[in-house]
């Protein structure tokens, strides 16, 4: 529940206070995003398969958000900045399907 009313308190503060995105930051914003819900998915499986465990999400949400940042971060400084992007949203959309195709098999047998 906790999650839920800081996911909406964060929605209305990014629609009513419209916050400025640093320059040095954007190219790391959406990685982070898709990293994110990478975890937010996750933990909805793991929610629904009754194996959720709190202190997992926070260490996966943070270290999943960390490591493709980072990621991105390396590749900027090689020069392949914006294929190590690419690859690290492939990586986590492929995640984020097999964990949306397990919810769909356990909530709809299917």
């Amino acid at each position: 529940m906790i999650a839920i009313i800081g996911l909406l308190v964060g929605i209305a503060v990014g629609i009513l206070w419209h916050p400025v995105v640093p320059l040095w930051m954007e190219p790391y914003l959406p990685i982070a995003i898709v990293a994110a819900l990478d975890a937010v998915v996750g933990g909805f499986r793991a929610l629904i398969q009754k194996r959720f465990d709190d202190r997992i999400f926070a260490v996966s949400f943070l270290s999943n958000v960390f490591i493709a940042a980072l990621l991105v971060f390396i590749g900027d400084q090689l020069g392949v900045g914006a294929q190590m992007s690419t690859g690290v949203v492939v990586v986590l959309a492929m995640r984020i399907f097999a964990n949306a195709a397990a919810i769909r098999r356990s909530l709809f047998r299917a």
